[in-house]
Formats: C-alpha cells, structure tokens, sequence
C-alpha cells in the first residue's frame, strides 16, 4: 500500500476453461521493498509486485508458480463483481456525481481526523493527506511523506479505514511489509487481521 517511484510492465498469464482461451495481464510493479507479492484486486486486475533488482527469470518463476491462485482469484472477483452490480440502486449520473462529492468532502475531512489520532499513538508524522480516486488501491504512503487514501473507504466500517490509516502509518517505520511491519501495526490494533480480510472480502462494495 505505499508508494516508492515505483515502475510497471505487464506480463500475461494464458489459461483455457469452457469459455474458451484467455490471456490475463498481471502488472508487474518494481518498487522499493524487500520481498514480492501478488495481489488480484477487487476488480479481478492482478499485480505482482517485487523488489526494484528482481530478475526476469525469477519473475516468471513466481508467476508460474502463482498461476493457477491468480486466474481461480481473478475469476471469483469477476463473478463477485457481476453479482455486485446486479445489486447496486440504480442512480441517475447526477445523483451518482452529487453522492461521490458528498463522500470525498466527508473523506477529506475525516481522514485527517483519524491520521492525527494514530499519529499520536505511533509517534510518526506525515507532510501532506490527499484524497484520490484509486482503483485498485486503499491507501499508499510515499517517502516524501505523502499519506494518500481512497475515498471509497469513507463507506467502509469504521474500524476497516482506522486499519488502513495504522497500516499506511507504519510504513513511515517500515517501507516493507515484513514481519517487524506487521508487528507495528498489531501493537496499535491487535485484532487487525479482521479488518484485513473485511476489506479483502468486502472491498468490491464500496462503490455507488
């Protein structure tokens, strides 16, 4: 979730089923840390993210080696994607665009708030909060000191954005996501493997 002048290609992950043959783009993300990761967002787009100095031949091996996670995860974002809109109120464009400027002016104002209350707690402090429209993140944190949060998370539960600011916070501690990471954000919310999994689960809702 942080943000290090980070660079992407794109590499594909080929795979049939009755539907016929596909060809999934994963991001391939180079950025400052220390280990890699893959991430299938809410909208089923998948990342592979690495450090700066990985080899080719090692991330077509973490590719293959996660190929069959990636395309059964992307294909259950897909049908949780579908069902969601199915679902969703029907709203004319300017009721959607009255309703979105009502929730970033309620995130612009409270994002602030909880970043102060944690700040505190963790005794870190940041230069500068923006509010952004990100498709596919929740909140980044960059070396200059930037907090950035996406607004949609102003519909999420309470505790769920309070997660994402202790996360985004720690980085100012450690820009990784290694165990020493992890700890950090336990000791300021113990029980935030649930929060976790709640906007891992529920994220593709937050939306109008």
């Amino acid at each position: 979730m942080k943000n290090n002048s980070e660079a992407a290609v794109t590499k594909y992950i080929n795979y049939s089923d009755r539907s016929g043959h596909h060809s999934l783009p994963v991001s391939v993300i180079r950025s400052k840390r220390k280990t890699g990761s893959v991430i299938v967002n809410a909208d089923g787009s998948a990342e592979l993210r690495i450090p700066l100095r990985t080899s080719d031949s090692t991330i077509n091996d973490m590719l293959e080696g996660r190929a069959r996670w990636i395309v059964e995860k992307h294909k259950e974002m897909k049908v949780k994607e579908e069902a969601l809109k199915k679902h969703m109120p029907e709203l004319t464009d300017t009721q959607r665009a009255l309703l979105e400027k009502r929730y970033k002016k309620n995130a612009s104002e409270y994002f602030p708030l909880r970043v102060q209350h944690f700040e505190k707690i963790m005794g870190v402090h940041h230069k500068k909060i923006a509010i952004r429209d990100q498709k596919t993140r929740w909140g980044s944190c960059s070396t200059s000191g930037t907090l950035s949060f996406n607004w949609r998370l102003i519909m999420a539960p309470p505790e769920v954005l309070d997660y994402v600011v202790v996360h985004e916070l720690a980085h100012f501690m450690h820009m990784d996501h290694s165990k020493a990471f992890w700890s950090t954000v336990e000791s300021v919310m113990p029980d935030y493997e649930k929060h976790r999994k709640w906007l891992n689960d529920h994220g593709q809702e937050l939306r109008i």
